[in-house]
């Protein structure tokens, strides 16, 4: 009789660029004969993606771990991303690790791994960072509807707070050629929409060490992919965001008007002090310039609250500037220290009950921003993608410019684009949903 397959099951702590490449992992790992299986199935073998960008890397780690143990005592862990990078001897000693995986390292872990057979000590490959300069292409397929494709990794820019350059090393790209190839294997799938990421997707170009192409040449041969009926841009950096990617957008007919641009802080001063490429002055033109060609265009943002000398004056800056943007809603992070950075070295450390208060304070303006941009969309058609999102008899889904809509569950319409009117806020929840009516033809 033959044996049936080691099972694997796989977690992600993090962002659509780990879940990129997680399900590229997993497609590596069943091409090898592997069987794929969910967490909970009790699985031979466990690898976990981790993070160092959110708060408690460690303790997030150690839980994942110990649940996986719950459902499979004797399964093989093996520990990959961005914190096994950063702290692979500290991974290696929580109990039930057997091995971790560095970035230069992650992509070969079955060769490095050898049928993960346990061994009497946990295993490290971990090089140095600047070893991590092979760009690793990956794209996630975890549901019908979307897909993450990684075009760029590493980061060249090295902000004061951050621990990106340290877990994932230079800005170093895929070819156009390669993504284009991607992107039309993605096509001949029920993938409706392409999500674009990386870790700084705007600095997309530099291939084998060099500057050979632009970020503006990428998406103007992506939209000339067949099959694909939406690409969306993830986070792009203000300053990375020209003029030119942003008149193409306008007229594009398959990226859609919706970007997500980091800011950080209103502060000027407090830009300087975290080594951002950018004042607010050009923050607030790349906005300006967007509802201008695209008045309807949603965008979102990220800011860092209680950076270390962040006065209340410097808050309120930050909190005026975002008042009077016509953004559409804010991703809030409280600044917490990070290993080896400058900032945690930092003096006029802001208290931690002050930091809450003021994230408290921005997520409060998010859901007020929200709920007026969601007011300027009543009224207006648009095309939703229904994702399979069911609560209480409702299905979501996301328009072009990601307003998030509501309608009456109906199976036939997951994974469809549908032609709808924006009619009404619907009040469940703390995020307001739009409900919608199907435009007959």
């Amino acid at each position: 009789m033959e044996e049936a397959a080691r099972s694997v099951a796989f977690y992600t702590l993090g962002c659509k660029l780990n879940y990129s490449e997680t399900s590229t992992l997993g497609r590596m790992v069943e091409e090898r004969g592997y069987r794929k299986i969910n967490f909970q199935e009790g699985a031979d073998i466990y690898i976990i993606n981790t993070c160092s960008v959110t708060d408690n890397a460690d303790k997030k780690c150690r839980k994942v771990v110990r649940e996986a143990l719950k459902y499979s005592p004797d399964a093989y862990v093996c520990i990959v991303g961005c914190y096994a990078q950063l702290k692979p001897r500290e991974i290696s000693e929580i109990p039930g690790v057997d091995a971790v995986l560095g970035a230069a390292e992650k992509f070969r872990l079955l060769d490095f791994l050898d049928g993960f057979q346990k061994k009497a000590e946990p295993q490290v490959f971990a090089s140095e960072i600047a070893e991590a300069r092979r760009f690793n292409s990956a794209y996630s397929i975890y549901d019908r509807t979307r897909t993450f494709l990684k075009v760029q990794d590493g980061c060249n820019y090295h902000c004061t707070f951050c621990t990106i350059p340290l877990a994932r090393g230079k800005s170093r790209s895929d070819t156009i050629n390669s993504v284009v190839a991607q992107a039309e294997k993605i096509a001949q799938t029920e993938v409706k929409e392409v999500v674009l990421t990386g870790v700084n997707i705007g600095d997309y170009g530099i291939i084998d060490g060099k500057r050979s192409v632009r970020f503006l040449d990428l998406i103007q041969e992506l939209d000339q992919v067949q099959g694909i009926e939406r690409f969306r841009i993830s986070s792009i950096e203000p300053n990375l965001l020209s003029n030119e990617v942003i008149e193409f957008v306008a007229q594009s007919q398959r990226f859609v008007p919706h970007f997500h641009i980091p800011l950080q802080s209103g502060s000027n001063k407090i830009l300087r002090q975290m080594r951002r490429r950018y004042l607010r002055e050009l923050y607030a033109d790349r906005v300006q310039k967007i509802k201008t060609l695209m008045p309807y265009c949603g965008i979102g943002v990220d800011v860092i609250v209680g950076f270390p000398g962040e006065t209340e004056k410097d808050f309120l800056d930050t909190h005026h500037f975002l008042n009077e943007l016509p953004v559409s809603y804010l991703h809030v992070f409280t600044y917490s220290e990070r290993a080896n950075t400058p900032a945690a070295e930092m003096q006029e450390v802001v208290p931690m009950k002050v930091r809450q208060q003021r994230s408290k304070m921005l997520r409060s303006l998010s859901e007020k921003k929200r709920r007026k941009f969601y007011e300027e969309n009543l009224g207006r058609t648009a095309t939703v993608l229904y994702e399979e999102d069911v609560e209480d008899g409702l299905m979501h889904g996301f328009t072009e410019n990601y307003v998030r809509v509501s309608a009456p569950y109906d199976p036939l319409l997951i994974n469809e684009l549908q032609t709808v009117q924006l009619n009404e806020i619907d009040e469940r929840g703390t995020v307001a949903v739009l409900s919608a009516s199907v435009l007959v033809s």
